[in-house]
């Protein structure tokens, strides 16, 4: 899986042989770091392709809070802000707002409305298969994420 993120040429095939052995492990770490969104899966992870443009995602296990966004460099970017729980391999996350920020204009923030609830596995989640210092792989509700 690293080479699938450091090169992304890593021929999908191999990326899904690889994906059904590392989905077999135990692991119980925390997701508390960084990750660029690398490679998804769609279905029953019989298709795959590498994500066209830069999208991160941020943990911060102390705050439990999350952050998603996409990333277009100079043109802007979108984000998702929220908190997260996290239990058995399952991170449960809800987004209490959202930025925009377009081209030299400072970002604009919507309040979500989601403050009072915490999240659990009825809400969006990530099952967690493998996690070192510089790969993540996730499975979320409908799509598999590789990260590094």
């Amino acid at each position: 899986m690293k080479e699938v993120a450091k090169t992304r040429k890593v021929p999908p095939a191999q990326v899904l042989v690889a994906l059904v052995s590392i989905k077999k492990r135990k692991v119980e770490p925390s997701p508390g770091r960084t990750w660029m969104l690398i490679f998804t899966f769609q279905g029953k992870l019989n298709k795959g392709r590498y994500f066209p443009i830069t999208a991160v995602e941020r943990f911060d296990t102390a705050a439990k809070r999350i952050e998603n966004g996409v990333y277009l460099g100079p043109a802007g970017s979108l984000t998702f802000e929220g908190k997260f729980s996290w239990k058995n391999r399952i991170l449960a996350f809800i987004f209490q707002n959202v930025r925009t920020k377009l081209g030299p204009f400072g970002p604009l923030q919507i309040d979500l409305g989601q403050t009072e609830r915490e999240p659990t596995a009825k809400y969006p989640f990530f099952i967690w298969f493998s996690i070192d210092e510089e790969i993540a792989v996730a499975q979320e509700l409908s799509s598999v994420v590789v990260g590094n």
